[in-house]
């Protein structure tokens, strides 16, 4: 049974339509990819699922009820966590104040426990724990940002592109870090233009056009698809 499921939802900016009724699910025991062109409404999305959006029509079921209502710390509060792509951390506040400001909205946690918990899977953090996130390298500022939301202990993390502007290096690191969290039982979808890599650690993905589905697939059928390989994956 899915723990998160989009149904037909139309969503967008004021009088402008972004979405045209995609419908995407994820189980726990999942990593999917949702793939697709510049402007296909992918980041518009994951905003809709973390109530930043207000869709028209469609409904949000996590858990088997409908959250479409609930405000997003209140999703947060159930257990849906979201990783923006831009300004996604405090620049003037440290790495661990970052991390506590990421509990802010929880309640009755062990916030220091849930900060060494972060540390252990991000040691460079630890290392840097004092130090402004605004002097962190583009790499540890977006670990910084994972582990801030990952501080809400959530059941699905939302991922907004997060290897843009990474160095392939750094790049193929931070997806390994995306598997270890996942491993820790927490359901990810990722939003990512590095396509076919974000495909590589998927279970199923999702290739989304115009706001629509277009295909959906296992994360190697949708590597293998020809039509998928030729028009988002570079000829990979």
């Amino acid at each position: 049974m899915p723990i998160l499921e989009v149904n037909r939802v139309f969503c967008g900016y004021g009088d402008v339509e972004i979405l045209h009724g995609p419908s995407i699910q994820i189980r726990q025991d999942e990593i999917v990819s949702i793939i697709g062109p510049n402007g296909a409404g992918k980041s518009t999305l994951l905003k809709t699922i973390m109530g930043f959006l207000s869709p028209s029509e469609g409904n949000i079921v996590f858990q088997g009820k409908d959250i479409i209502h609930l405000k997003p710390y209140q999703r947060v509060w159930k257990g849906i966590a979201y990783v923006p792509q831009l300004d996604n951390v405090f620049p003037s506040l440290t790495i661990e104040e970052n991390l506590e400001m990421g509990a802010y909205v929880m309640k009755n946690r062990g916030i220091q426990d849930e900060v060494e918990k972060v540390y252990s899977l991000f040691p460079q953090l630890g290392e840097k724990r004092d130090q402004k996130a605004k002097n962190l390298s583009g790499g540890e500022r977006q670990m910084l940002a994972m582990g801030k939301t990952l501080m809400t202990e959530p059941r699905v993390l939302l991922l907004d592109e997060p290897t843009s502007g990474l160095s392939p290096l750094v790049r193929g690191w931070m997806f390994e870090k995306i598997v270890k969290i996942h491993q820790k039982g927490i359901a990810i979808i990722i939003v990512e233009q590095n396509a076919y890599e974000a495909l590589k650690i998927s279970d199923r993905g999702y290739v989304l056009a115009m706001g629509i589905n277009r295909l959906e697939d296992t994360g190697v059928g949708i590597m293998n698809n020809d039509e998928v390989k030729r028009l988002y994956l570079g000829g990979e």
